[in-house]
């Protein structure tokens, strides 16, 4: 009786692991495809960032463009030999 006994909790404990080694990969592999979807969804926004800073960049460059035009048109309507004169107060004494 006994050897029938410890035979049957033998496989009973085989295929209990059997059983949660299966449960363990079906999680695995719902896991796995969890982390793939977010994988590519990680990658599709890294390339939308990607072209958003070329975008802004591209603006940037042309901004700055432009700010050193208008920095050489005001230059250039400056007149040059007309200064302003600080005025000098003297002081009273009263």
């Amino acid at each position: 009786m006994t050897r029938k006994s410890t035979l049957a909790s033998l496989v009973v404990a085989v295929v209990l692991s059997l059983f949660l080694t299966a449960c363990k990969d079906t999680k695995t592999l719902q896991e796995n495809e969890q982390l793939k979807a977010q994988i590519a969804d990680l990658q599709k926004q890294n390339g939308e960032m990607g072209n958003n800073l070329e975008t802004v960049t591209a603006a940037r460059d042309a901004l700055t463009q432009e700010n050193a035009s208008l920095k050489a048109q005001i230059k250039a309507l400056k007149p040059r030999g007309a200064k302003k004169k600080s005025s000098t107060r003297k002081r009273r004494k009263g």
